[in-house]
């Protein structure tokens, strides 16, 4: 009997090696007759990535399966290693047909009257993934073993095996080694623990009944058999194996990544074909914005939706851009993206009429200024709580986010000088029926976005006080990045130290961050902007449909939501820079009587109805003004603000008329040089002030 099983064992071997020869010339002949089906990278998932090629979300196949291309440079060496330990231990030096392989196949099936190992190599398991066959048969496997040889003339082994790891089957929906680790563990394949990946080179060869989901002890015991011959080449010490077998092989299938739904769908719809679309986004913070949107919309209204921004102020790269808590949430409109949607911002446009009010010398941030009822030709502004405070400082009005006094100041300095503003960041706003930007814009009466709030609060939050293009990498705007200064040092500085006096809402952590809150007429939208010396975070919060959800205010609602996102960024907050040379805070009594209280030109007029004669506010009289040289040792200019009087402003420098009049009550004034230098005014009804100064 032993010399028969001999016999067969001989007559196998050689029965395969005179396939091998005839493998090898059919193959010549079926090479240039039928070449063989190749890899289509068309047909993988297409995949969405953040700034450092972290993946964000992937979209399944049209099929439905979830179908990664592998990267052997991004996978677990270990598994590598176990995965040609146990399908192909010869797999770099054959050409893709192991003989030894098929005759110890032929041997064991001789002696156990069964299969005990297959003869296939990976190039030949790659060969049926492309030309699947369901029938088993001599003829179907003489075919494989010819693709094979074709293979490995068309495709490097790192190709080979490239591509199975990304076509062999791991249950389910399930293809290649990057869904299967993303599935059952959460996690990237190259950084596989020893038991995933002894179950991952186990799975291909019985995906389903070896799927860690259903069945899990069939699954330990498949991976065992792959550690157990891992230690009979050397890999693996023997006590790992006893270890593995004591481990939970229980695993519950878990989504692909789903990051940054709204803008990964643009990125398809800008690029159908492509099937890597990278973003500038950062993974980590996104995910954890996310978060912090999912948890507060589970505290607010069923129908409310939230969406947040962060952005880079140094660059504009948006870190961040969350469109809604869920995107599959029909009763919140998940789908729509409200980081893009143009809603009223509520008060959070105050900060730049005030900063305008200091770039014009109109105020400081200790001026008294009225809160009082007030009539602005027809339009009559109410505090958010139909109260008034009487007399505040400037500073007081902004922190308490008061109406008539952001009113009585964009009235000052012009609603034209505040779409300028708009227009130098760059942003797109919606202006009211008939295109006129009148003063009730102060207070939310304009379009504007999430995301461009966000970009016009870069500014402010910018070292060089110039907003950036913001850029996510997927829908930017055309244009450079570094726009125009939004606002002089001086007032930026002087609105970031209001902001960052305004106390935290109840129940947060007190955080150093300059921040300002907003809500939109009739409740519907609650906004909260906040920025630290670097990074600058926008809150929304209301309803897709524009409906007014009562009692919602951005105090209340989004405030507590920008909190909670700057700590759960992921990033140490970026200590605000030094004040620039010229900003101090001073009291009121060290203010120029002038700028002690702020006045509208009907507070201005005198008892017989005339305006108030000009004055100069600043510098003041006397005083000694410092002005660094240039390259080329001139001096720098001076900045003149004037108070009172009637446009237009004759100026006269030491005597001579400046070359032409002014209806700014802000002038730039270039000195001779050093010393006495005296500047008169003369307004439109030839009033006349005038002061001296020492020109260092």
């Amino acid at each position: 009997m032993r010399r028969c099983l001999i016999r067969v064992a001989i007559a196998g071997a050689a029965c395969s090696a005179v396939l091998a020869v005839a493998g090898v010339y059919g193959a010549i002949t079926l090479d240039r007759m039928y070449p063989p089906p190749m890899p289509d990278e068309r047909a993988l998932s297409a995949e969405v990535v953040d700034r450092d090629d972290a993946l964000l979300r992937v979209f399944a196949t049209p099929e439905g399966r979830w179908r990664l291309k592998a990267d052997l440079q991004a996978t677990d060496p270990a598994f590598l290693s176990l995965l040609i330990a146990y399908e192909d231990k010869r797999f770099w030096s054959h050409h893709g047909v192991d003989p030894l392989a098929i005759a110890r196949s032929l041997w064991q099936f001789v002696l156990h009257r069964r299969v005990v190992s297959g003869g296939s190599t990976l190039t030949m398991q790659l060969a049926r993934l492309l030309e699947p066959r369901p029938e088993r048969t001599l003829g179907a496997k003489v075919l494989q073993m010819a693709r094979a040889l074709q293979l490995e003339q068309r495709l490097s082994k790192a190709e080979i095996l490239q591509w199975y790891l990304t076509l062999a089957p791991y249950g389910g929906n399930l293809e290649g080694i990057r869904a299967a680790s993303l599935a059952y563990f959460g996690k990237g394949a190259d950084r596989l623990r020893l038991a995933e990946a002894a179950l991952l080179v186990a799975l291909p060869q019985s995906p389903e009944r070896r799927r860690p989901d259903r069945f899990a002890d069939i699954a330990r015991s498949a991976s065992l058999r792959v550690l157990e011959r891992a230690v009979a080449g050397g890999l693996v010490e023997a006590g790992e194996v006893e270890r593995v077998a004591g481990l939970d092989f229980e695993a519950e299938r878990r989504a692909m990544p789903a990051l940054a739904a709204h803008l990964a769908e643009r990125a398809r719809q800008k690029e159908p074909d492509a099937l890597r679309h990278k973003t500038r986004l950062k993974r980590s913070i996104q995910a954890g914005l996310e978060d912090v949107a999912r948890d507060a919309a589970k505290r607010l209204n069923g129908r409310v939706s939230i969406a947040l921004v962060m952005a880079d102020s140094r660059d504009g790269t948006i870190l961040a851009q969350v469109g809604s808590p869920n995107y599959f949430d029909g009763r919140r409109a998940g789908w729509l993206d409200m980081s893009v949607a143009r809603r009223s911002p509520g008060s959070t446009l105050k900060p730049f009429i005030y900063g305008l009010a200091f770039q014009e010398g109109l105020v400081a941030p200790e001026t008294l200024i009225s809160d009082r009822s007030a009539d602005f030709g027809g339009y009559r502004p109410r505090n958010f709580d139909m109260t008034f405070q009487g007399d505040v400082s400037v500073r007081t009005a902004l922190q308490m986010s008061l109406n008539v006094p952001a009113i009585r100041l964009l009235d000052g300095v012009g609603p034209a000088q505040l779409t300028a503003l708009f227009r130098r960041s760059r942003v797109e706003t919606a202006l009211p029926a008939g295109g006129r930007a009148g003063l009730s814009i102060g207070l939310g009466g304009i379009g504007i976005s999430l995301r461009d709030l966000v970009q016009l609060y870069t500014g402010l939050a910018a070292a060089n006080g110039r907003p950036s293009m913001l850029t996510n990498g997927v829908d930017d705007a055309a244009g450079d990045g570094q726009q125009r200064r939004l606002l002089e040092s001086v007032a930026r500085w002087h609105v970031t130290d209001i902001l960052r006096g305004i106390a935290e809402p109840a129940g947060s952590k007190s955080l150093d961050i300059a921040y300002k809150t907003g809500t939109s007429y009739g409740y519907r939208d609650a906004w909260s902007l906040g920025y630290d010396g670097r990074y600058v975070i926008g809150v929304w919060i209301g309803r897709a449909d524009n409906t007014a959800v009562p009692g919602m205010t951005g105090q209340s609602a989004a405030a507590p939501v920008l909190f909670e996102a700057f700590s759960r960024s992921g990033l140490a907050l970026t200590p605000f820079g030094r004040a620039p040379a010229g900003a101090v805070r001073l009291t009121r009594q060290d203010l120029p009587v002038a700028m002690r209280r702020y006045q509208t030109v009907e507070d201005a007029l005198d008892g017989r109805g005339r305006e108030a004669a000009p004055h100069i506010a600043y510098p003041p009289a006397g005083a000694r003004v410092a002005l660094s040289n240039g390259a080329d040792g001139s001096l720098a200019p001076l900045v003149v603000k004037l108070q009172g009087g009637r446009p237009p402003f004759r100026w006269l420098a030491n005597g001579k008329p400046l070359d032409k009049p002014f209806r700014r009550r802000q002038m730039h004034w270039v000195p001779d040089g050093p010393g006495n230098a005296s500047l008169m005014v003369i307004d439109a009804a030839g009033r006349a002030a005038s002061i001296d100064v020492f020109v260092e």
